[in-house]
């Protein structure tokens, strides 16, 4: 049981910094990576793809902050 919530606490850690570096930012920093697909997919496609990074980076969040709580309620 310690094995599977460490391994997700790694998944979801990996996920959260992906998503917080490649999500778009006032100025431009990693968040310029992505700004290319608004050029090729227009202006929606790029709104679904933030809100997509948003969805993803709270979820993985949530996941990361319960797995260790649950990891250190184990231990």
């Amino acid at each position: 049981m310690t094995i599977f919530f460490s391994v997700l606490i790694l998944i979801s850690s990996i996920l959260l910094i992906v998503t917080v570096l490649f999500q778009e930012s006032k100025s431009e920093g990693l968040g310029a990576i992505s700004g290319g697909a608004e050029k090729i997919w227009g202006k929606t496609r790029a709104r679904t793809m933030e809100a997509t990074l948003r969805k993803i980076t709270t979820i993985s969040a949530i996941v990361f902050m319960i797995s260790a709580i649950v990891l250190a309620a184990i231990q």
